[in-house]
């Protein structure tokens, strides 16, 4: 078996007349070892199935005579393949989308060269073969998709029939992409005081959770989060101050994404408007009599004193 050590002897009956005087190996042909020498056997620290073949010894007797055995056939087997094991770089299959996905398919005992393949899904769709002598291949994905949300295993075969490794799931989480903010107002196109809008807030993809924020003039206003994705609402009762620019941000722990801003005026209601207009006349008719009583009094002391 691939990797073990082999000894060989020479043996056979020869003249007592004429004892061997040194022995050697062959392979095919191929000298092994130091060649000719007085020992009768051979040590192979460790042999491989490249080494399998047609193996005899050859005896010289003094006077030189080659005296050659008959060969035998030495079969060296490899060692099987053992223990298929396939894991993912991320490791526990959780990958986002566009990033590198490493598959590594190793086996912890094998000889010769190793086939590896991986497979895809139920139906165990071919990705990628490989052959080398290493223990440990590995095939990745580039920019990993949604598409290659599946499940994974690979096969190592050296010869013996494929090992195939258990299922490993692999999760594609997608970054949230940018929101859209919406104004959700009444009936009435003109935001006033007093008012309640509905801020909606949605990012189109975007693995969940998702937790959104809103803000005004950059200030947060709050924050609610959707476990099972999709859009969440604000509702904010409007003051005078709430007039500015409005925005929100869509954030899975990927990536965070800020919408575009929405710009929009709160004014006073139309009955304020006409009750200040009223004051603000009511007190200059006030002024300007108040002015008149001076005036005609400053003409009354002038005469007067005149």
């Amino acid at each position: 078996m691939d990797g073990n050590p082999m000894n060989l002897t020479c043996e056979g009956q020869l003249s007592q007349q004429e004892p061997p005087v040194q022995f050697r190996f062959k392979r095919h042909d191929q000298v092994l070892g130091r060649g000719w020498d007085k020992s009768s056997q051979l040590q192979i620290a460790a042999v491989w199935s490249k080494d399998s073949g047609s193996y005899w010894c050859e005896a010289q007797t003094a006077p030189p005579i080659v005296i050659r055995s008959t060969g035998i056939w030495i079969h060296v087997q490899r060692v099987p393949v053992r223990n298929v094991r396939l894991e993912t770089q991320p490791p526990g299959g959780h990958v986002a989308e566009g990033e590198k996905l490493v598959l590594a398919c190793s086996v912890t005992q094998a000889t010769g060269d190793i086939s590896f393949q991986w497979y895809r899904g139920a139906l165990g769709q071919n990705l990628e073969t490989k052959t080398q002598s290493s223990l440990t291949a590995k095939f990745e994905i580039p920019a990993v998709r949604e598409s290659d949300a599946a499940q994974y295993y690979c096969a190592a075969d050296n010869g013996y029939g494929p090992s195939i490794s258990t299922l490993v799931k692999v999760t594609v989480t997608i970054p949230a992409s940018r929101p859209v903010l919406t104004l959700r107002a009444p009936g009435a196109q003109a935001l006033v005081t007093g008012d309640t809008v509905e801020l909606h807030c949605e990012a189109q993809r975007g693995s969940p959770p998702i937790l959104y924020r809103f803000y005004c003039n950059n200030v947060t206003l709050g924050s609610s989060s959707a476990p099972s994705g999709g859009g969440v609402s604000f509702n904010l009762s409007l003051t005078a101050e709430h007039s500015g620019n409005y925005s929100c941000e869509a954030d899975n722990g990927l990536r965070a994404q800020r919408s575009e801003v929405v710009t929009f005026d709160v004014t006073a209601p139309t009955e304020d408007r006409k009750d200040l207009t009223s004051v603000v006349v009511e007190g200059l008719f006030g002024i300007v009599g108040l002015i008149t009583v001076v005036l005609l009094f400053s003409c009354w002391l002038k005469r007067k004193v005149g």
